[in-house]
Parts: structure tokens; C-alpha cells; sequence
């Protein structure tokens, strides 16, 4: 049974102790004792070393903590050695976990909405909550409401208590025995194996993101202590390299990508229209310069080397209005083809396609005027174009 010294001194980032097994080659191994934090409750492991070797993972195995190194231990089953944990990750996590339970706390306590599920990641952490609502006006209030109460430097105490006994626990626990139990003076009472700093002032600073509907609850993105700094200073950057794009100011780059937003949404437009023009005009002189088939249909065959054949559409659509054709549009890569039919043709696009496309393992569909599909291959095209009369 590994004792775990994070539980009762999360600032112990060196100990001594003593071997008690190895596996996997000496490469996991397990002590009498370790403060070393192994990823549980969301929170991830710490990293360090031991013996002198970098420690890649940690794992708690219930009863026992395993320690996976990337290299073997040179040492025997045992034999004395010394960890170090990573002062930086380690305090990190400790004000991410510690962040977390104050912001849990504010949303429940000042919006009444709990806490359901918490993902600490490498760059940001999440927090899921049962409440709907949470607009940029929220989060803002919320976020100045988290920071006074950081800066207010309440007290984060852990103690230990029998389940039974224990009592105003934000969340129950189901668990029997003795609870760990991290209090967040006057704010909150939870259980919790995480390793937390001793003051709310340590946290440094929240910044919450943004937010986003899933499931029927809302995932806040949040970011404690210097990963606040270095959000800021990213996004600064980002700012200031789309400000020199634009030869302005960075507060004038909103404004500008608004405008410039709406006059791409103009360009698009016009495009379309002339497209549109180009589409009767390019249709009409092909639909002109092919002469009908004996049933009085003219067959019309366009291929391209690359594209998505829904580009196509306008100008499929555009040459069947002049009566009496089929269009028959395809792509190399990817292998697509697109099948058109004029109104008086008397036949259905999306039917005869996609008995073609089935017979070469293809699929499609569409409507009686126009339809498209995929091919598993360019060679197929060759008996769906026979398939369709145009061989």
C-alpha cells in the first residue's frame, strides 16, 4: 500500500523512499511512499523524476500508485531512492484544480447551476454545468466575480473526516471510510483527492473563455494562473499580426473584418449572378452544338479532371432549360458524375442514375430533374456513362 504525501503536503515536490516491487522490466515501479500525483478525478499525473530517470506516467492502481519510467530503475527491490516532482506542472494543475472548485462553487451558488462533469487539459480546462443561458454577458459577470474572490485570498484548507460524519459537503459522497475533504473558506466543502493551493490568491487569476451548448448542459472553457497570462499574450499576438494585415490599429480590426465580411458577402453575390449569366450563355452554345439522337434527345457529356460535380449544377440546370437533353457531368478526382434531365426529356435523373451507379457499386441520388453521386473508382465511369446512353 503506497502512501500518497500529496494527500497531506501538495508543496512536497522531493521525498525519499523504498523500492517495494518492480514490472515491466524495472520500467514500473512501486514505493513505500510517494508524492508523486497520479492522474485521477480529472486531474492529470505529475511528471518529475526518479532515481534519476524521467517519470512519463503515473498511475493510481487503487491501493497502489505505479510510477512508469522511460528508462529501467537500476535499482533492486528494496534498495533507498530519491523522486523529484516538476515544480511548474505541479503547481499548475494545483491552480487549475483550485480554480476549478471556486468557479463550480460561483455557479452554483450565484446561478444555480451544479457542476456536473470537470476535463483538465494541457492548454485549458472545462467545466460542464447543468444551466442553459450562459451568454457573453454572463461569463463576463461570472469571470469578474471568480477574480474578486481569488484576489479576496480565502483560505483552502484539507482535512480528513469519517463519511458518516462528515457534513455540508457541496456534493454528497458515496464513498465509505475516511473522506479527503478541501474547504475553500466560506465558499465551499468538497471531497476531493487533488493536490490545491493554500489560498484562493495563489489561483492568480480565471479567464473564462467561452461557452457552448452539449447535451443539454453548457461546457465553460476555463484557464487559471499564468495559462491566463499566456492566453492573453497568444492572443494579443494574433490581434497585433491581423492589425498589420490591415494597416490598422488592433482595436480597429473588429470593425474592419466586419466590413470586410460584408463585402466578400457582395463579391459572392456578384459572382453567383455573373456565374449565372456565364452558365446561360455557355449552355446555350453547347446545348446548340449538339445535334439530337434518333429518340430526338441531344446527349450533352462534359468531363473535368478535378472538382466537385455539384459545381456543376447551375450549368446543368442552365442547358436543360433549353428542352429536349440529358447532361452528363463527371470528375476524375474525386470520381463523381452528375446526371440532368430536361422537363420534357421523360426521364428521371435521380432513378436512372442510381440504377447505374448500384450495378458498378457506386451511390446517389437527387431529384427527377438532377442528381449526383460517387464512384468507387474513375474506371466505373465508363459503364455508367454506357448505362445512361451516352456511350
Amino acid at each position: 500500500m503506497t502512501e500518497r504525501l500529496y494527500y497531506t503536503d501538495a508543496y512536497q515536490l522531493s521525498f525519499s523512499a523504498t523500492v517495494r516491487a518492480l514490472a515491466d522490466d524495472a520500467r514500473r515501479v512501486y514505493l513505500d511512499r510517494t508524492a508523486f500525483y497520479p492522474t485521477s478525478g480529472g486531474q492529470p499525473h505529475d511528471r518529475g523524476v526518479l532515481g534519476g530517470i524521467t517519470v512519463t506516467d503515473v498511475i493510481d492502481e487503487d491501493d497502489r500508485v505505479a510510477h512508469v519510467l522511460a528508462e529501467p530503475l537500476p535499482l533492486e527491490v528494496g534498495a533507498p531512492v530519491m523522486g523529484v516532482i516538476d515544480p511548474e506542472r505541479r503547481m499548475d494543475h494545483m491552480r487549475q484544480h483550485s480554480g476549478q472548485h471556486l468557479l463550480s462553487a460561483l455557479f452554483a451558488d450565484q446561478y444555480g447551476w451544479p457542476t456536473v462533469s470537470v476535463h483538465f487539459g494541457a492548454e485549458s480546462s472545462t467545466i460542464d454545468i447543468a444551466g442553459t443561458g450562459v451568454d457573453v454577458d454572463v461569463l463576463r459577470d461570472a469571470e469578474a466575480s471568480a477574480n474578486a474572490l481569488i484576489w479576496s485570498n480565502r483560505e483552502i484548507t484539507v482535512s480528513f473526516e469519517d463519511a458518516r460524519a462528515a457534513t455540508g459537503l457541496r456534493k454528497p459522497s458515496d464513498r465509505d471510510g475516511t473522506l479527503r475533504i478541501v474547504t475553500i473558506a466560506g465558499l465551499d466543502k468538497s471531497a476531493c483527492g487533488g493536490t490545491h493551493v493554500r489560498g484562493t490568491g495563489e489561483i492568480g487569476s480565471v479567464l473564462l473563455r467561452r461557452a457552448e451548448r452539449t447535451k443539454g448542459q453548457t461546457r465553460v472553457e476555463f484557464l487559471c494562473g499564468m495559462r491566463t497570462v499566456r492566453r492573453a499574450r497568444a492572443d494579443a499576438a494574433l490581434l497585433t499580426s491581423a492589425a498589420r494585415l490591415f494597416t490598422a490599429a488592433p482595436d480597429d480590426v473588429p470593425s474592419l473584418v466586419e466590413r470586410l465580411q460584408q463585402r466578400t458577402l457582395e463579391l459572392e453575390r456578384e459572382q453567383r449572378r455573373l456565374a449565372g449569366e456565364l452558365a446561360v450563355h455557355e449552355a446555350r452554345a453547347l446545348w446548340t452544338a449538339t445535334m439530337p439522337s434518333p429518340d430526338g434527345l441531344r446527349r450533352i457529356r462534359l468531363t473535368h479532371e478535378r472538382g466537385a460535380v455539384r459545381d456543376f449544377e447551375p450549368l446543368a440546370q442552365a442547358i436543360c432549360g433549353n428542352g429536349a437533353c440529358a447532361v452528363l457531368i463527371s470528375t476524375q478526382s474525386p470520381a463523381g458524375v452528375l446526371f440532368a434531365t430536361a422537363a420534357d426529356s421523360g426521364l428521371d435523373a435521380a432513378l436512372t442514375l442510381r440504377a447505374a451507379l448500384t450495378a458498378v457499386g457506386g451511390r446517389g441520388g437527387g431529384s427527377p430533374r438532377i442528381a449526383q453521386g460517387s464512384l468507387p473508382s474513375a474506371e466505373a465511369l465508363t459503364a455508367v456513362s454506357i448505362a445512361l446512353g451516352f456511350a
